[in-house]
């Protein structure tokens, strides 16, 4: 089993690098960032919300994943986006698939008006890294409001959460080989 981390667009290298050692660390999983970068479809972008549709980038990871034969690919998007019948989305995964995505500006304190903080922005994107691949091994939204796979309806949310599964969550987790 490995992970591999795919930036769309211009995404941070330290946060790539943060999120790959965070998310072998949790889930025990090898996990790599991509020597590719995929470039954001105009076809995406809607210019009435300033947003980009998350499904479309969502099958283009799935694609990927599929041609070069990754078992799980987490695209990193650093624009904002939606789905339809939502305002907006931290992320989106195929349930039980190979493929999810996150979005990180409503991740930063500055999208919100207020002073930048680094510590809290990585951690929100770690949180919403292992809440789309927990979607991708099968687990659903769980009710448990400090689970990392509970559902965030604003950053209220992602905030009160931990970045680990709860013991239900976890048990439901496939076993996987130690990192090394």
């Amino acid at each position: 089993m490995r992970i591999v981390l795919l930036p769309i667009g211009r995404v941070r290298r330290d946060l790539l690098a943060f999120l790959r050692e965070r998310i072998e660390e949790k889930l025990g999983v090898v996990t790599d960032i991509s020597k590719d970068s995929l470039q954001l479809p105009r076809r995406a972008y809607n210019p009435f919300r300033r947003q980009y549709l998350s499904t479309i980038i969502l099958r283009i990871v799935a694609s990927y994943a599929i041609i070069k034969g990754y078992d799980k690919v987490l695209g990193i998007v650093d624009e904002d986006a939606y789905v339809d019948g939502l305002n907006f989305v931290f992320g989106e995964a195929i349930l039980r698939g190979r493929a999810a995505v996150i979005y990180l500006p409503r991740l930063r304190q500055s999208f919100y008006g207020l002073p930048e903080d680094e510590e809290l922005f990585f951690e929100r994107a770690l949180k919403e890294s292992l809440h789309e691949l927990g979607h991708t091994f099968g687990l659903g939204h769980c009710s448990n409001s400090r689970c990392v796979m509970h559902f965030s309806n604003s950053i209220i949310d992602t905030d009160r959460k931990m970045a680990d599964y709860c013991s239900r969550c976890l048990k439901r987790l496939p076993s996987f080989q130690e990192v090394g």
